[in-house]
């Protein structure tokens, strides 16, 4: 990789070269990161702490939110640090190691809602079996599924990109390292390599939404036969998932799935998977469900009386 690269490091172009604009967009994302965090990790602990939360889709959405944690502050603290300085280098490690953690987090999350939308499969079809089917060792091991599975996706993603020589230009037009922009600055043919990366991205999105899709179809034909009562229930879980797969499939799918022909367009379009997404995630979870709330408000009571008792 030495030998290869003579460039030490990159220059993220970002948004916007208007300094004024660049302050607007520091306020609005450190507010949005702000509530990424303090969202999720508010799952995170009211998950843990709460004795009723312990069934295996609170188990899953527990790590969903751990996972948007980390997702987001792989691109969003240095994205947002850019925007107040006018020199937005990356060291060339720097740049690789954040294109591993987008993959690894990115290709996680994929692999975890695919999990809860089979959780929610075997809820709903198949109840009786519930209990047999989705026991705590199984839902430990599809979690370690998914770290692993995202791992292996990121590995192949960053050992094709570090394979090839950079040795010219060094700005990229984006606001974090990805390797469509970095395919572009190599000084090398790399349509092997894209086909290569595609096929790998593609592959994992197109197969794990195919998954989701026929859970749902399958789930939505299995409430016909159910009572109006737990017809709204199921439909009420279901549709945070669902709107969540949506806003995080789709910009997923439109960047990885095609060769990159316009960077503008996909920075633009990967701010909604990497921070809109993170940040929705929590209140589409909370607000539609009565049991995520009941139980942060017992908590949040508990923590207020035992201060208010010292």
């Amino acid at each position: 990789m030495e030998n290869a690269s003579t460039v030490k490091e990159f220059i993220l172009l970002g948004f916007s070269e208007n300094q004024g604009v660049q302050k607007i967009f520091f306020v609005v994302f450190l507010f949005f990161y702000m509530i990424i965090l303090a969202g999720n990790l508010l799952i995170v602990i009211t998950v843990i702490r709460s004795q009723r939360l312990n069934s295996p889709m609170y188990f899953f959405l527990c790590y969903l939110s751990f996972v948007d944690i980390c997702y987001s502050s792989v691109t969003a603290p240095k994205m947002i640090a850019d925007f107040l300085v006018e020199n937005k280098t990356i060291s060339f490690v720097g740049c690789i190691a954040q294109l591993f953690g987008v993959h690894f987090f990115g290709c996680t999350e994929i692999f975890i809602l695919t999990v809860m939308a089979y959780d929610r499969y075997v809820a709903i079809c198949r109840p009786l079996h519930y209990t047999a089917v989705m026991t705590r060792r199984v839902c430990g091991r599809m979690v370690i599924g998914s770290w692993v599975g995202g791992f292996l996706h990121s590995i192949v993603q960053t050992l094709l990109t570090t394979q090839l020589p950079f040795c010219g230009p060094n700005k990229i037009d984006h606001y974090f390292c990805d390797v469509h922009p970095l395919l572009q600055l190599a000084c090398t043919n790399t349509y092997t390599v894209g086909i290569i990366v595609v096929a790998n991205s593609g592959m994992i999105t197109l197969s794990c939404f195919i998954i989701l899709v026929m859970s749902y179809i399958v789930i939505l034909v299995s409430l016909k036969s159910q009572t109006s009562e737990g017809r709204c229930k199921a439909l009420s879980t279901c549709g945070s998932h669902i709107t969540v797969v949506i806003l995080f499939f789709g910009p997923c799918t439109f960047i990885y799935i095609r060769p990159s022909s316009n960077l503008s367009e996909d920075k633009s379009v990967a701010v909604i998977y990497t921070v809109i997404t993170p940040m929705l995630n929590p209140l589409i979870y909370t607000l539609r469900n009565g049991e995520v709330k009941s139980a942060m408000r017992k908590l949040w009571s508990r923590k207020v009386g035992s201060e208010n008792g010292k």
